[in-house]
């Protein structure tokens, strides 16, 4: 957590007292209600703070596994039957989730949680708040903490009900993914001239104009699966205005990696908006409000190689046909994975472990199998299901631990003793809007300001890569440049959907079903909301 954002938290315990209050039949002067707080600057500032903390909520790892893990992106197979999870990771990789799916439905609560607590914030500053400025701005912001929520719940479970209004707790029903859509284009646009035009510290965690306008091209290069309207232009015209604002600019290749690590934060370059994690701050709501990616990605048996004060799980990995995207030699983008024979961070001292023979390879059929065994940790590609198919289970030995590349892109934060890291997590990049753009003109939008398909791939590459640049670009080749560059930022779903890839094989998954698109409503909001009808296919 960067310190310009620490003033949006200070006053969560706060405002969750607030949150809790219930109406007596005598006035009690001393708790908090609207007539006392917040009545100053900074208590109107703090009330915002629960819309955020809920926002970050499962964003960097529930959300981003489900994101990831249904996909060829990632894979979190058993490991003797660690993380088997009741099945949840194995079913989101086969593309056979039912509605009681964990991912689908801690979700599906995290972003209502949002959504409600978000309504609420509004209600009390909305009433509280005198008219001006600083007002229109900090409700414009709190909207857009809402549109984004919608956004993702749009994106991943289709039709979705409306709920705007605090306080109403009537069963409202699904409607239709083009009406949520014009909801939240509405919301944007209606946000759009109150929101600040800054950008650094100054709104960092905080949604500012060139979010709102990232947030709009994302919505109008997927219309045409979201609406069936094509919307390219629109999409163009929205990262023209990022663009003409002068503030962003491609991280040059030096500091490419540097914008995952745990120090990044506003003096990125490229950072239109992020979601700042800090270990120090404790979770509200009933959400981890982590970003433990080395806890997941980092395998256990290199603990020492980044002086981790903790041992970490390394129970994900990629897949070979993903990793096959980063084929290109001189590409700093490669420097993300860890594979193959593991060495010290001098690269000359071999990580080693020593266990036993059977500790090794459970599956030893000598007649030594408590003999003692060193090795060095080679990581390998393929994922094997060697112990159990059915289980989704590879094993649980040092074999298995060590198999498939892993990605160390949020590179493992030493600092923390908590397992959490300080790396914010971006959500929308100055890469992303010329990619996006490139995209909508290949799909058919006009061409602005002199720029090509071509040269707006170029001009990411020439700051990846030392490689010559393309002569020539196509959505297959967009699309490969798009799984290079957004590697474990939770945007490869939305792409490979887009692309028509999604129902694909990869790894064990072969179902092609389309209604896999989008996820079920889920059993517990089914009951909880009898309004809500289930998705198609479920």
């Amino acid at each position: 957590m960067k310190k310009s954002y620490l003033h949006i938290l200070f006053s969560v315990i706060l405002t969750s007292m607030l949150m809790s209050c219930h109406d007596l039949y005598v006035p009690i002067t001393t708790e908090l209600t609207p007539d006392v707080y917040p009545t100053t600057a900074e208590q109107y500032v703090a009330a915002t703070g629960p819309s955020y903390v809920a926002l970050r909520g499962n964003y960097a790892v529930e959300y981003f596994q489900q994101q990831s893990f249904s996909t060829d992106e990632s894979i979190m197979p058993a490991r003797g039957g660690n993380w088997y999870d009741g099945g949840q990771n194995q079913t989101m990789h086969y593309h056979t989730w039912t509605q009681d799916n964990g991912y689908v439905n801690g979700n599906w609560t995290w972003l209502s949680t949002t959504i409600g607590v978000t309504n609420q914030a509004l209600a009390i500053l909305n009433t509280t708040m005198p008219a001006g400025a600083t007002k229109s701005t900090g409700l414009s912001e709190l909207k857009m903490v809402r549109a984004f929520a919608y956004f993702m719940m749009m994106d991943n479970y289709g039709n979705v009900p409306l709920d705007t209004v605090y306080g109403d707790f009537g069963p409202k029903t699904n409607i239709p993914r083009a009406d949520v859509f014009k909801f939240i284009e509405t919301e944007i646009k209606n946000a759009l001239p109150y929101l600040s035009d800054a950008s650094g510290a100054s709104t960092y965690g905080k949604a500012n104009k060139w979010t709102a306008y990232a947030l709009l091209a994302k919505m109008y290069l997927n219309a045409e699966y979201y609406t069936g309207t094509k919307r390219y232009d629109d999409c163009i015209a929205a990262c023209d205005k990022i663009t003409a604002s002068g503030l962003y600019a491609v991280e040059p290749r030096s500091s490419y990696l540097k914008m995952f690590y745990p120090n990044n934060g506003p003096q990125m370059k490229e950072f239109i908006f992020a979601i700042p994690y800090d270990p120090a701050m404790s979770n509200t709501y009933p959400f981890r409000s982590v970003n433990i990616h080395a806890r997941y990605d980092v395998p256990r048996s290199a603990r020492a190689q980044f002086n981790l004060p903790f041992t970490p799980s390394g129970s994900s990995s990629t897949l070979p046909e993903y990793y096959a995207y980063f084929n290109d030699a001189n590409d700093v983008r490669n420097k993300q994975w860890l594979t193959g024979l593991q060495f010290m961070s001098d690269g000359v001292t071999p990580v080693t472990v020593t266990t036993t023979n059977l500790g090794y390879d459970q599956f030893y059929k000598g007649n030594n199998p408590s003999g003692s065994y060193t090795f060095q940790v080679n990581l390998t590609p393929d994922i094997v299901l060697r112990q159990d198919v059915s289980s989704f289970d590879v094993g649980n030995d040092e074999i298995a631990w060590n198999m498939g590349y892993r990605n160390i892109k949020f590179y493992p934060d030493a600092t923390s003793l908590n397992r959490n890291q300080n790396n914010d997590i971006p959500v929308f990049r100055y890469s992303d809007i010329l990619l996006m753009k490139a995209e909508a003109i290949l799909r058919g939008g006009a061409a602005t300001n002199g720029q090509t398909a071509l040269s707006l791939v170029n001009q990411v590459r020439a700051e990846r890569t030392t490689s010559a640049a393309l002569t020539t670009v196509t959505l297959e080749s967009l699309y490969s440049e798009r799984t290079r560059e957004f590697a474990w930022e939770g945007w490869h779903r939305n792409d490979m959907i887009r692309f028509g890839k999604f129902e694909g094989k990869w790894g064990f998954k072969t179902n092609s079903d389309v209604n896999r698109r989008i996820f079920p409503i889920p059993r517990v909001a089914l009951q909880l909301n009898p309004a809500l009808k289930q998705n198609p296919g479920y």
